[in-house]
């Protein structure tokens, strides 16, 4: 049942991704979700705001977020919930790095 409500989660994620993608707003939809992880992780929002960053260089911004996550011991291979269960867990992170989301 839980794997059920996972995999909701992730289609219906999915399917209003490939929907702001159709009408041209995709950055919309993953300017929150930068803005949500940079509050989680205390970085500062620059050089630019969240949404202009996502609006002008959408891939720039994924690609800072993929690396942020990375770099703080995600595995991108086993997904978000996976993850999150690591952590709680106690599975050893990197040390966490205050500042900016890097290049």
């Amino acid at each position: 049942m839980a794997l059920d409500m996972k995999s909701s989660a992730c289609g219906s994620s999915a399917a209003l991704y490939a929907l702001s993608h159709i009408t041209c707003c995709q950055w919309i939809y993953s300017c929150f979700y930068r803005s949500k992880m940079r509050t989680q992780y205390c970085l500062v929002e620059r050089p630019y705001n969240d949404c202009l960053v996502h609006l002008f260089c959408e891939k720039c911004g994924l690609c800072q977020e993929y690396r942020e996550l990375k770099n703080r011991g995600f595995d991108m291979r086993i997904g978000w919930h996976a993850n999150m269960a690591r952590q709680a867990q106690g599975v050893t992170m990197p040390p966490v790095m205050q500042g900016t989301m890097m290049r």
